[in-house]
């Protein structure tokens, strides 16, 4: 019965969201809490970890949920349920989107959804944050050593650093401060 509720509620997510894994994490989180899979604070630590290993970062989450909550099944069932609606989708268009990319309805309904990552995302950022610094005591020690690492890694970000580079930058960051 786990296995059919983690490919039913990733199902949903892989379904009902654009614009790639940070668009789901809003949407993944609130599953996760509401089915109690995880805490808040394992699911950031489960976002850094989905980053930090090659892959789309909502496969690798959803494979970490489901192997957490119901081991190499659950792993699967969650995956599986994640992908499928984009596969599906992908594999209905493909061959009608040359035919169809001009058409101002299709433009149209792709430039609208934009906002609508857009806000996904700085969503997510704000749920990641929140779990990840404590602002009521915002200026201390741990507090300032990942303010300071997210400053330098977003620096390198804009001046189009390698990420690799980004990463390596932000765990010196971290031993030092």
């Amino acid at each position: 019965m786990i296995y059919l509720k983690l490919f039913w509620e990733f199902l949903k997510i892989g379904a009902f969201t654009f614009g790639g894994g940070y668009a789901m994490l809003p949407l993944m989180r609130q599953a996760v809490l509401e089915n109690a899979w995880s805490s808040e604070n394992k699911i950031v630590d489960l976002i850094a970890v989905s980053e930090s290993t090659p892959g789309p970062l909502a496969v690798n989450m959803s494979t970490y949920i489901g192997a957490e909550t119901a081991g190499i099944g659950g792993a699967l069932a969650a995956t599986f349920g994640v992908v499928l609606p984009s596969f599906l989708i992908i594999l209905l268009i493909s061959g009608s989107y040359r035919k169809f990319r001009t058409s101002r309805i299709v433009r149209g309904a792709m430039e609208g959804l934009r906002p609508a990552v857009v806000a996904l995302v700085a969503a997510a950022l704000l749920s990641v944050a929140g779990s990840a610094f404590d602002v009521g005591d915002l200026l201390s020690h741990g507090n300032l050593t990942g303010i300071v690492a997210v400053l330098i890694a977003a620096f390198l970000s804009y001046k189009k650093k390698h990420p690799i580079l980004i990463i390596a930058v932000s765990a010196i960051v971290g031993l030092i401060l």
